[in-house]
């Protein structure tokens, strides 16, 4: 029903006996399947008259906490993350490089400059998680947008440790210079210049982890 397009978010699943109808299968499994998807965050449940499933619109912490629960059970390694993060966000980039808008990019360099504003690491952590989701943007693919957020917020929560904030200001500059790179069009530097910028990262978190 969600994927063929007869529902969509912020719908309303019809009532368990006209589900458990519709797919010929008991009451109680309807219930389990509901169950399933509310923990996996596609369906909310909510109380009251007015109350019922209703279908989630699909967000970043669904997918980051699905891949962080991987994570914690062993099931993919930080190592994988990161792989799979240079993968993506070179393609990212460039098609952001392509398609991105002259307003995308000011946003972009917005956020820089407002990241050297702020001290306080928190703050810089969220300005960054907002970097990448605005670039991701930028391609015009919200599936890219989808997955570069989650990806972002599992990999910078482990991130932080010693020597984390001499690590920021060197990304910063690195930031800077990738928005440099797309407002000039030049997508062969802006890729360049992220590969570099995610392998800091990954040195970084590779450090952190062998102490």
């Amino acid at each position: 029903m969600v994927a063929d397009g007869t529902l969509k978010a912020g719908d309303k699943l019809p009532a368990e006996r006209e589900l458990a109808v519709r797919f010929q299968i008991s009451r109680n499994a309807v219930r389990e399947a509901l169950r399933s998807l509310e923990m996996s965050g596609i369906i909310r449940n909510e109380k009251g008259v007015k109350g019922g499933a209703f279908i989630q619109a699909a967000e970043n912490e669904h997918v980051a906490q699905a891949m962080q629960d991987f994570v914690h059970l062993g099931k993919v390694s930080l190592d994988e993350l990161t792989e799979a993060r240079l993968s993506i966000q070179a393609t990212v980039v460039r098609l952001a490089c392509e398609r991105g808008t002259d307003a995308q990019f000011d946003r972009l360099a917005a956020i820089v400059d407002q990241t050297r504003i702020e001290t306080d690491v928190e703050a810089r952590y969220h300005c960054a998680v907002e970097f990448y989701q605005v670039l991701a943007e930028a391609t015009g693919n919200r599936i890219y947008a989808l997955f570069v957020g989650a990806l972002s917020s599992i990999l910078q929560a482990f991130v932080a440790g010693p020597n984390y904030k001499t690590l920021q200001e060197t990304l910063i500059d690195s930031r800077h210079r990738l928005v440099t790179a797309l407002r000039e069009r030049d997508c062969g530097a802006a890729v360049a210049e992220m590969t570099a910028h995610l392998d800091r990262i990954h040195q970084h978190m590779q450090e952190n982890a062998a102490r």
